[in-house]
């Protein structure tokens, strides 16, 4: 048996700097025809070490999925993380890694750590790797400007609606799956047909609320729109919704998983004193958001 190549860690949002592992992890496989392997946590280990601390995720599990299998990755290790598994000390994860994925060499980034107390650090993995017969192999930072790309750095640019910076160091632009559900229906009515997704998981970060250009990606093909994310303030609805109507689709979409990208705000959430107020502003943000797309394509 050939054994694995095996990497290890949160990988929230797998940018650029995740990517880089992912790719050293794949030159190794395809050296040695080993099989290629990453574990991961959920939920996030922040939340069973120190809850207040939880960050909104980049990726959901399912999308980190799709991402990281899309990247070439054979094996995807979804690991509980527990109470018990923040008590494993590096040596006792490594065998674990050892047992369970016939791990031969492991790739780490060069800030990671792991196992209680992240005290799994490059140097005492490389001791670890000496003593138990794997090898180890540490990835450098990517960096943008000199500065090392995290999710930490993602999360913030997300959150203050930089989207432009959140896609540069993802390598893509910042998406949300979801599935379509019923909606209210207004929006044929008005000539502005529209998909509504279920309600997105708390733990997903959203960027701020807001009108959007955005791309979606139906099955294998991609389509542009504009959505509106948040409160819908003209019918008295507080509740945040991701509304989204699409450029030259009329399918039903019923029950379909579908992946929305954010490509540009175009406007704040309002509240509007008429149906024709309304419609005419939904026409003029058609405009732009027609032609920020067709830029991004440029």
């Amino acid at each position: 048996m050939q054994g694995a190549v095996v990497t290890l860690g949160t990988f929230d949002g797998v940018h650029r700097g995740h990517q880089a592992v992912l790719a050293e992890v794949l030159r190794r496989t395809g050296a040695s025809g080993r099989t290629s392997v990453l574990v991961t946590f959920d939920p996030h280990p922040l939340a069973v070490v120190n809850p207040a601390a939880t960050p909104k995720l980049l990726s959901l599990p399912e999308e980190k999925r799709q991402l990281v299998t899309a990247q070439g990755i054979e094996q995807y290790v979804l690991m509980p993380f527990t109470e018990e598994v923040a008590q494993l000390d590096a040596a006792a994860f490594c065998h674990r890694l050892r047992d369970e994925y016939e791990m031969r060499e492991l790739v780490m980034g060069y800030d990671h750590g792991f196992g209680r107390g992240r005290a799994g650090d490059v140097q005492v993995v490389k001791e670890l790797g000496s003593a138990e017969g794997f090898a180890v192999a540490v990835v450098d930072a990517v960096r943008d400007n000199g500065q090392p790309i995290s999710s930490t750095l993602i999360r913030t640019a997300v959150a203050h609606g930089d989207l432009d910076a959140a896609a540069r160091w993802l390598g893509r632009r910042y998406s949300i799956q979801g599935r379509v559900v019923r909606g209210a229906g207004r929006g044929r009515t008005i000539g502005i047909p529209t998909i509504n997704l279920a309600p997105p998981q708390p733990e997903k970060l959203l960027p701020p609320d807001g009108v959007y250009a955005v791309a979606v990606r139906i099955g294998k093909r991609q389509y542009g729109g504009m959505m509106n994310q948040g409160p819908r303030p003209t019918f008295g609805e507080q509740a945040r919704t991701l509304e989204i109507h699409l450029f030259d689709f009329n399918d039903e979409l019923y029950g379909e998983t579908v992946v929305v990208e954010w490509v540009r705000r175009l406007r704040d959430v309002q509240a509007f004193s008429s149906r024709d107020a309304l419609v005419a502003q939904l026409e003029r943000d058609r405009q732009a958001a027609r032609a920020t797309l067709n830029r991004s394509r440029e």
